[in-house]
């Protein structure tokens, strides 16, 4: 007996014999019908006419119809299965299978169709798996699709990396990275489906080192010397007075000449710390090994409680931690505003009256644009009616805006609040570079973690209403 015949008289008779069941029909229906909704909407999807851009749609697209598609492959085969065991048992197993006759032209015909469809299906379900494991890796799979991640999908658009993918961030070199990261998002997605998560969303310790991330596109010893940062400010007075703060930093870097000077360059030696919380906020110990080896340890000597904690490396993103979800503070997140013109700084206290507001409970963004609105109006209606009425628009803008604010940093159901996630740049919010920089970190010998504002800024004016310095520095 040749290849061919074998083929056909063991699998072919069999298949197509122990296939014509209820079971394995409804399975090719639903291959089939799966098959066409997914190739019409990938080509919806290519040619980008009436594409959705739900991220709802990518779920149902890139898993649930290839899931589908997949079921109904499955179908198949257990109805064959069922049938021939079923025949068994009734002892109506034939002894023979039908004939296949390939002069017949329409069974040679069906077995063309089949042999295609099979391609197809194969084409199909690997087309489908490669974007269903491409999706998983979109900004839209990671921030919107899941509802607990919502403070974090929101902070990122407005982020100085929101043009960088989640992924360059979230996942590590190599097949191993990958892995642990899908692997650490499947348990996660099972504690959201148990309804088993923290709320808020602690920051995750099993991010990638920055060699594998951040360095990518930084360089961790690059020379950027000193910066000048203005800071503008609005006081709580009638005319809102606006003044500055100009701050020299010198974030330093290794320089031409090899040397390391500044933030940057103090701290890329080897340092590792001890934190005693999840945010890393208290820090009691800290060992930092020179070039030549030396290593030096250096221990919280306020510390009243015992030093536990994991010991861990010190990286980028121990200072930069919020690059890519950042959370504002109510007071800076309104003088940003005043200062673009997005609340009109010429409302008299409206910096008192918004940053009141924007401290206040709502249970979610409508309810507090409908308070802040209400409050407002009846804010200067009672206490300036000739500019609630020659004003309205501007109140009306100040009253939406404000509740944009509160929206990007208020998630009631994720508990999440103003100053919920600190952010570790500078230490005027927050402690921040406090956390050892504070004088009370202190070696064996006696030797302190330097805590000399002037290492790494000098203030050349503090709230400061005189535009001349800034004039006389070209700044406008």
């Amino acid at each position: 007996m040749s290849a061919f015949q074998y083929i056909r008289e063991q699998w072919l008779r069999p298949a197509l014999f122990f296939g014509n069941n209820l079971l394995s029909l409804l399975g090719g229906a639903i291959t089939s019908a799966s098959a066409f909704v997914l190739i019409g909407f990938w080509l919806i999807d290519a040619f980008g006419h009436g594409g959705s851009q739900n991220p709802y749609l990518g779920i149902i697209l890139d898993f649930f119809l290839p899931a589908l598609f997949l079921l109904g492959l499955i179908l198949i085969p257990i109805g064959m299965l069922l049938r021939r065991a079923r025949l068994r048992r009734a002892g109506q197993l034939p002894a023979a299978y039908p004939r296949i006759d390939f002069s017949d032209p329409v069974f040679r015909h069906g077995v063309d169709i089949v042999l295609i469809a099979t391609f197809c299906n194969f084409v199909i379900l690997g087309t489908a798996t490669y974007r269903g494991v491409a999706y998983m890796d979109t900004v839209s799979f990671c921030g919107a699709t899941c509802h607990v991640m919502a403070p974090e999908g929101t902070a990122y658009p407005v982020s100085t990396h929101s043009g960088v993918a989640c992924v360059d961030c979230h996942i590590g070199h190599g097949v191993g990275g990958y892995i642990s990261a899908k692997v650490n998002g499947t348990r996660q997605l099972l504690d959201v489906l148990r309804h088993h998560y923290p709320t808020p969303i602690q920051p995750n310790d099993m991010l990638p080192p920055a060699s594998q991330t951040c360095l990518n596109c930084h360089r961790a010893d690059a020379w950027i010397g000193d910066r000048i940062r203005i800071q503008t400010t609005f006081a709580d007075d009638a005319t809102n007075t606006r003044s500055r703060t100009l701050i020299l930093l010198h974030v330093g870097g290794r320089n031409l000449d090899g040397q390391l000077s500044g933030i940057h360059g103090a701290h890329l030696g080897h340092i590792e710390y001890i934190s005693t919380d999840a945010s890393h906020q208290t820090i009691h110990y800290v060992a930092h090994t020179a070039a030549d080896g030396t290593v030096t340890e250096y221990t919280d000597t306020d510390r009243k409680s015992a030093m536990t904690g994991i010991r861990r490396t010190m990286d980028c993103t121990d200072c930069h931690n919020r690059v890519a979800h950042s959370f504002q503070t109510p007071a800076r997140a309104l003088d940003q505003s005043m200062l673009a013109g997005l609340i009109s700084p010429s409302l008299p206290y409206i910096h008192k009256q918004a940053l009141a507001l924007l401290q206040a409970s709502y249970p979610d963004q409508k309810q507090a644009l409908t308070a802040i609105q209400t409050s407002l109006d009846h804010y200067y209606q009672t206490n300036y009616p000739a500019i609630w009425q020659s004003s309205q628009l501007q109140i009306t803008q100040a009253a939406s805006r404000l509740a944009v604010l509160w929206g990007q940093n208020v998630f009631p159901f994720m508990k999440v609040t103003w100053g919920t996630h600190p952010n570790n740049l500078g230490h005027n919010d927050y402690p921040g570079c406090t956390r050892c920089h504070d004088g009370s970190h202190n070696s064996a010998s006696g030797k302190s973690i330097a805590s000399d504002c002037a290492t790494c800024h000098n203030v050349l004016t503090l709230d400061d209403s005189n535009r001349k310095q800034l004039a006389d520095l070209g700044i406008q």
